[in-house]
């Protein structure tokens, strides 16, 4: 299992996310944050609700 903490997000960007009440990412979001961090273009295919756009 990945939390939020893991993914290297900001402190400002991890207590905003942790305060939306989310307690850890979906698959889609745990692939997708860290290649966003490092500036990297991303197609990510996943079913609808799964987090995509909060990614």
């Amino acid at each position: 299992m990945t939390l939020f903490s893991e993914l290297g997000l900001s402190a400002k960007v991890l207590a905003a996310v942790e305060a939306s009440g989310y307690t850890e990412p979906t698959p889609i979001q745990a692939e997708a944050i860290p290649h966003a961090l490092e500036r990297r273009d991303i197609l990510g295919i996943a079913q609808t609700g799964t987090g995509k756009t909060a990614s």
